[in-house]
This record gives C-alpha cells, sequence and structure tokens, in this order.
C-alpha cells in the first residue's frame, strides 16, 4: 500500500474526494497524513473526521518561504511518502522543496494548461471568452503551473456561464480524476524503484 501526503489551503473538498475514493475502492494507495498552512482551514477537520493524522505548520513561524518549506519537509520525512498530493495549496513552493521531492509531487489545476495558469483560472477563462475550459494534473517543477501534464479532461463553458457554475463544473471533474490519476502515479513510481533496484542488484519488496 502507497502512502501520500496531501498538502491544502482550504475547504479540502479534493481531499474528501480522495478519502472517500480510497474508502470505496481499493487504489493501492492511503492518505497518510494531510497538512495546511492555515489553522483553520476546513481541509483539516475532513481529515481528523476520517481518522487520518494532521498537522498544521504555521507560516507566520519562518523567516521566509524556503525556511517554511524545510519545516515541512521534516514533518514530510518523517511519513516517507511515496507521493505529495496538492489539494488547493496555496503556497508556491520553493525550489529547494521541488528539488526534493523532484517528479513526486502532483497538483491539480482548474483549467487545460498552459492556458490560464496561476489564480483565477475560471475567471481568466471567461474573460478570454473560451468554449471550454477544464482541468488539469501535472506534475510539479519550479514554474506555476508549468510542469509536466499527467492528464487533462475538458469542461464545456456555456452561454452566460459564471465563475460559480464553471467552478461548480469543474470540482465535478477534479473530484472524480484526482483519486484515480494519483493511484497510477503511485503505481508508476513504485514501478520506476523496481526497475532501478533491479538495475542496481538489489531486491524490491
Amino acid at each position: 500500500m502507497k502512502s501520500v501526503v496531501v498538502l491544502l489551503s482550504g475547504t479540502g473538498t479534493n481531499l474528501q474526494a480522495i478519502l472517500d475514493a480510497t474508502q470505496e475502492a481499493n487504489l493501492g494507495y492511503k492518505v497518510g497524513l494531510v497538512i495546511s498552512n492555515r489553522r483553520t482551514a476546513g481541509g483539516l477537520d475532513k481529515a481528523r473526521h476520517a481518522g487520518v493524522p494532521s498537522r498544521y505548520v504555521d507560516p507566520r513561524q519562518h523567516a521566509n518561504r524556503e525556511d517554511y518549506d524545510r519545516a515541512l519537509s521534516e514533518v514530510i520525512d518523517g511519513m516517507n511518502p511515496h507521493l505529495i498530493v496538492l489539494a488547493g495549496f496555496m503556497r508556491i513552493l520553493s525550489p529547494f522543496f521541488v528539488r526534493r521531492y523532484a517528479g513526486r509531487i502532483v497538483n491539480i489545476h482548474p483549467s487545460l494548461l498552459p492556458l490560464f495558469p496561476g489564480k483565477d483560472a475560471q475567471a481568466q477563462a471567461l474573460s478570454a471568452g473560451v468554449t471550454e475550459s477544464g482541468v488539469t494534473i501535472h506534475f510539479v517543477d519550479e514554474g506555476v503551473d508549468t510542469g509536466p501534464i499527467i492528464a487533462q479532461e475538458a469542461v464545456p463553458v456555456e452561454p452566460g456561464e459564471t465563475v460559480e457554475t464553471l467552478s461548480a463544473k469543474i470540482q465535478v471533474v477534479e473530484h472524480r480524476l484526482y483519486p484515480s490519476v494519483i493511484a497510477t502515479v503511485c503505481e508508476t513510481l513504485l514501478e520506476n524503484q523496481a526497475i532501478t533496484e533491479s538495475a542496481q542488484g538489489g531486491h524490491y519488496q
């Protein structure tokens, strides 16, 4: 069974979708820890309700972004997870953090990247007048929503669409897509590790 750590800042709707999916089906992974940069994040309550360990790491206790990310890494390394999952984590990760977990951090974004990266993607889409938006799941690199794309799914933008209605449609796709893609990524990481250890003459269990 693979283990993932979830980082979030808000209500935790994607976290809940992940928790529900892993309880309903054997996806081959479980959420071992939830971490938030906000003490009052609703996602921490969802984790506690599900019996998942959770931690609040206070940014105000650290001088800069890298210092905070080093504190995060100390907590994460104690879990030794296969994958780090961003689920509405409203901080830009430092190069230190991204390099430390290179190829093991995934994020979900409410647009068809590379279109509309960063904040307010739904508002950006409506302002641009596009006829479709969607969901992108990607590996995290040192840019903002620029990492290699793992999966995408389009969502139509209807006439008269608002940020609220488009966001609701996108969330439905996020909640269905993210849990299964995480399972695929975990399995791929495990297979790659087994291949590497075999090539090095090791024994993988």
